[in-house]
């Protein structure tokens, strides 16, 4: 089973995340989403895997999210500011065969690594 962790090393919950999918012998895809950035193609691909829309996977907190109105805002607005800026994605997606979910906490990997 092919597994990828969309991953910003500087999150402690992506870290431990990484940690808790190789301790299991898996090594995954590694991808630095900030680097990398999202295309909308990919995002909607990766919510449909995880059931769920782009509201849920907003950091609303996080710059520039208040600036951009984003907690009242529309899903095709949402995902739009997602590529734009690719922090406010929440953070680790971690996706295994045909399954995705957002791995707050860490643990949740196990279910999508056994689902998948």
């Amino acid at each position: 089973m092919s597994v990828t962790i969309y991953h910003n090393p500087r999150c402690s919950k992506s870290r431990q995340t990484l940690e808790l999918i190789r301790a299991r012998g898996v090594e995954p895809a590694v991808v630095e989403y900030l680097k990398t950035g999202w295309t909308e193609a990919l995002l909607t691909d990766l919510f449909n895997k995880a059931g769920i829309g782009p509201r849920a996977a907003l950091r609303v907190k996080q710059d520039p999210a208040p600036e951009l109105g984003l907690a009242k805002a529309d899903d095709a607005t949402i995902l739009a500011a997602m590529i734009a800026h690719p922090v406010l994605v929440e953070r680790p997606i971690v996706v295994a065969g045909d399954q995705a979910a957002i791995c707050r906490p860490p643990e949740r990997v196990h279910e999508v690594l056994d689902r998948g």
